[in-house]
């Protein structure tokens, strides 16, 4: 197949998969952890294993790399496979007994950890089957498609979950909304259509044209952590990124708590929260997310890495030092902003070091210290806001991060760290 025969059905099934994976990632988000408190009136443990499903995915991506090698398998149709299970899991999930929280907990966290999983594999997709020149932008209008289902699903479904009458919606809508409440099982007709998100997500995904991975040159999953030995760059970029990631992540539940929790004077309804932490920072990453896979495609990453850095940083600093509306919305603005080039730079900046047929293996490091601190960050930013106040902590991770781009400013001028000499 031509290259940009590849590129074009690469391209048009990863739209589609895009959809499935916006409504999938509202699973994960939000609803699956509303139905576990109210339906499975499950305890904190049973909740915090659904809330950490995605980053218990993304600690066995090097075991999912690793799988894939010692196989020979494509990693489109192993990803394929990996998100039927997902569908299973679900399917298992919408029969659970209600008495049954734990169950149905650690079923969701096999469902949620699948899609996670796989994430090197389609890295290596990207960067198989997208020109280096055009990869960013193709990306970035894949995450478009995601970010609106994402927005749209989580609208419908959150009303065909709940459907109580709306203050200051008109009446003839909550009229209409009385049929919808009387139907029973609406927690298990929203995790069936789940199910089918998943399963639609394996069938785009199936006939992307993929070449097999090149065997492992080790004999245990972790065997790509010795390319953090022997590359400087690559180790450097790992540990900014762990510093900037761990604070970021840290700070991201405390949003809703220095939002929403009396303690801190503001007690905002959840509409308002709903505003600030969700749908601002959504509409800008949708509007923002191609100029960022512009400047993906034709900058230097450390200074794109840098750029990003200080922007997180300076919503960080504008969010948790203001009391006013105008203040947090800035924050949430700028927090968008930077988020929509995140979700590029997150993704595919492996492609512009890693030796082409070793793209995988350095994603799976990558995705695995991302899953180390997605576990880890909001549980220690939950017992450090119990001795200090949001604001104080949104000065420590804005230091934090700033340290993190002052690791990476040398790279920017260093001849061998540019990632156009690299490969």
């Amino acid at each position: 197949m031509e290259a940009a025969d590849k590129a074009e059905l690469t391209f048009r099934r990863e739209r589609w998969r895009s959809f499935c994976s916006g409504i999938i990632e509202t699973a994960g988000n939000t609803f699956l952890l509303l139905i576990a408190t109210r339906h499975f009136d499950a305890g904190p443990i049973a909740k915090a294993m659904v809330a950490a499903g995605g980053s218990v995915g993304l600690l066995l991506t090097p075991l999912t790399v690793d799988r894939v090698q010692k196989r020979g398998a494509c990693p489109s149709q192993a990803a394929a496979r990996i998100l039927t299970v997902g569908a299973i899991a679900m399917l298992v999930a919408s029969v659970v007994p209600a008495a049954w929280g734990a169950l149905f907990a650690l079923v969701c966290v096999v469902g949620l950890a699948t899609p996670h999983s796989l994430v090197p594999l389609l890295t290596q997709i990207y960067q198989d089957n997208y020109p280096a020149e055009r990869r960013g932008r193709l990306y970035s209008r894949s995450v478009m498609i995601r970010i609106g289902a994402a927005m749209s699903f989580a609208a419908v479904a959150g009303l065909w979950l709940d459907p109580r009458p709306i203050s200051g919606f008109p009446e003839w809508f909550n009229e209409r909304m009385e049929p919808i409440a009387a139907i029973a099982g609406r927690e298990r007709m929203l995790i069936l259509v789940f199910a089918a998100a998943f399963a639609a997500a394996a069938w785009s995904i199936a006939p992307i044209p993929s070449d097999p991975l090149p065997s492992s040159a080790g004999s245990h999953p972790l065997h790509a952590w010795r390319f953090v030995r022997s590359d400087r760059v690559f180790r450097q970029a790992l540990i900014a990124w762990m510093l900037m990631g761990f604070a970021n992540l840290a700070m991201l539940p405390i949003r809703i708590e220095y939002l929403g929790n009396p303690r801190y004077g503001m007690s905002k309804p959840a509409g308002e929260i709903a505003l600030l932490t969700l749908v601002i920072p959504n509409l800008a990453r949708l509007v923002i997310s191609p100029v960022w896979g512009w400047l993906f495609d034709r900058m230097n990453f450390f200074a794109l890495r840098c750029t990003l850095n200080l922007g997180f940083a300076i919503g960080i600093a504008a969010f948790f030092t203001s009391d006013t509306t105008p203040g947090l919305v800035v924050g949430a603005l700028v927090y968008g902003v930077s988020t929509a080039g995140g979700d590029v730079a997150w993704a595919l900046w492996v492609t512009k070091f890693a030796p082409p047929g070793r793209v995988a293996d350095y994603m799976s490091v990558h995705t695995f210290l991302t899953g180390i601190r997605g576990v880890l960050a909001p549980f220690i930013a939950f017992q450090v806001v119990q001795h200090f106040a949001p604001t104080t902590m949104g000065w420590v991770a804005g230091a934090m991060i700033v340290v993190a781009t002052l690791i990476l400013l040398p790279e920017i001028w260093t001849p061998g760290s540019n990632p156009k000499n690299r490969n």
